[in-house]
């Protein structure tokens, strides 16, 4: 076991839940160990270490971050998860209540604007401002024709009153007792929609696109966001309309430096705050005694003690380790539907950035119907059936001079995929970026198994935000467990993936320990 990670040593909206520690508590603060070192166990664990608890963090890997990596190679740099970030008032919530420090002084922040460019199947493209309704609807119907974007403008007004509808339930407090109500009820107000006599509403984000949008594009933009965590817009809830609303309302966002900067940060904060790290520790069993988590066994056979046990670890790994069903009874949502994966190509090219080049480019596919077939049937498809994101950011840190660019492709694939799609994410993205072969020095390739290896999920999963409606199968399993004294937290549990996500999920374990069972979240 190493007490350092391999990177080094520590050198927008409603406020999010705060810990508050009442007097009849402060004698049980204890000891809590916490499986691996993912962003959502980070969170936790600096929030727990400032609540009075010693905090010791396991993890498998000789590194910090999960999926939060970076590839490093002759000058050039690059994010090998997320690119960018969204709702950044998660993790300032986190450095203001684990230190009273502006997350701003930790990383610098860059709004990205625009926001997104897309290239659409026919070629046609749109550049869309960040967080301006009033520009986003200018520059559609600009670019789709008058009307597009009045229609796109009334739908994240629906998406929004979606969004005042879920956020409390969905992020803010842990998973409900009674959450089929969140299972059943979709949030979003769909339009009526008169069909052979009939009067439907949308309950699908496909049916959303098809009768509210009208347009094969805007139906694309829409989708591009359940697409981007391998949903299926065909199944997934209306109410998946939040995942447009959260980029459009609180902002994109760059971390200078890269994602990965991010995950330093809240590791310096842990490290801050006397949290121990232990590297290339491989927890394999969770002790129990008298009815409750007691703590670890490591695979050397060594033991760590604890009052809490807070697994940051993909449910394989953890059903492993605990040898026993850990869902509450009371608390089991349904397994919901196969998560995908994601295949990303580093590229690394000679020939500066382009003046004004666009942060973020989805280059969408040609042909809808392939791309599902690809990505949810039998056959896995041709290159056009691929959506391609393309992050290009404008980052002196990321290059070896002004004479060279770092590119990162992205395209979601199917768990335990290992076909090697590299050539044709290249093919797609010169849609956007013409001549994009002839610059390219060298490439790295990040498959399914590469997420496997990072975070321990089975097959390279990437799991999805936690989602209302839908029966259910887009909700994740509560934080606390059958275990007593025992939690879960990041992306396979209460609220779902990506890091705001994450790091929600970080506050919600910290206050169901500090403050116990009867903690609701924010007031």
């Amino acid at each position: 076991m190493r007490a350092t990670s391999p990177d080094g040593p520590a050198p927008g909206h409603t406020p999010l839940p705060a810990l508050s520690v009442p007097p009849d508590k402060v004698a049980d603060m204890g000891q809590v160990v916490v499986i691996g070192a993912g962003m959502g166990a980070m969170a936790a664990a600096a929030r727990l270490a400032v609540a009075g608890h010693r905090v010791a963090v396991y993890e498998r890997t000789e590194t910090y971050g999960g999926a939060v990596r970076r590839f490093e190679r002759d000058g050039f740099g690059f994010d090998t998860g997320p690119g960018l970030l969204t709702l950044p008032a998660v993790y300032r919530d986190l450095f203001l209540k684990t230190g009273k420090e502006p997350l701003e002084s930790v990383v610098e922040l860059v709004q990205v604007d625009p926001s997104s460019r897309h290239v659409f199947a026919d070629d046609s493209e749109v550049s869309l401002p960040n967080a301006s309704r009033a520009g986003v609807v200018t520059a559609l119907d600009e670019a789709l024709g008058q009307g597009a974007g009045a229609r796109w403008g009334d739908f994240l007004v629906r998406a929004r009153e979606a969004w005042d509808r879920t956020r409390r339930p969905l992020l803010e407090e842990p998973l409900w007792p009674d959450w089929s109500v969140l299972a059943e009820r979709e949030p979003y107000p769909s339009v009526p929609h008169k069909k052979l006599l009939r009067t439907r509403r949308a309950g699908t984000l496909a049916e959303v696109g098809a009768w509210e949008l009208r347009d094969d594009r805007l139906t694309a933009l829409l989708e591009s966001h359940a697409l981007a965590y391998g949903l299926d817009p065909r199944v997934t809830p209306a109410s998946a309309s939040v995942l447009p609303y959260m980029e459009h309302a609180f902002g994109t966002w760059y971390v200078r430096g890269g994602i990965r900067e991010l995950a330093r940060a809240v590791y310096d904060r842990c490290v801050a705050r006397r949290v121990e790290f232990h590297f290339g520790a491989e927890v394999t069993g969770v002790l129990e005694k008298d009815g409750r988590a007691a703590g670890v066994e490591l695979s050397d056979g060594a033991v760590a003690e604890a009052d809490f046990v807070v697994a940051g670890v993909a449910p394989a790994v953890l059903d492993r380790a605990v040898q026993r069903p850990t869902v509450r009874a009371e608390g089991a949502v349904p397994a919901g539907r196969t998560a995908a994966s994601r295949l990303t190509v580093l590229l690394a090219l000679r020939g500066a950035r382009p003046e004004g080049a666009a942060h973020r480019t989805v280059v969408h596919a040609r042909d809808r119907a392939t791309e599902l077939e690809r990505l949810f049937g039998a056959d896995p498809g041709a290159a056009t059936g691929l959506t391609v994101t393309v992050l290009r950011p404008d980052d002196p840190a990321l290059v070896p001079d002004a004479g060279h660019e770092a590119i990162t492709l992205t395209a979601a694939v199917p768990a335990h995929s290992a076909q090697d799609r590299a050539e044709d994410m290249i093919t797609v993205a010169e849609r956007a970026l013409p001549g994009l072969r002839d610059r390219i020095l060298w490439r790295e390739v990040r498959t399914p198994a590469d997420i496997t290896e990072a975070t321990g999920a089975e097959g390279g999963a990437v799991p999805a935000p936690a989602l209302a409606a839908g029966d259910g199968a887009l909700l994740h399993p509560a934080n606390d467990t059958a275990v007593p004294g025992l939690f879960t937290v990041g992306g396979w549990s209460h609220p779902g993936g990506g890091l705001p996500h994450a790091g929600m999920s970080g506050a919600l374990v910290a206050g169901l320990i500090v403050e116990g069972p009867e903690f609701r979240g924010s007031q």
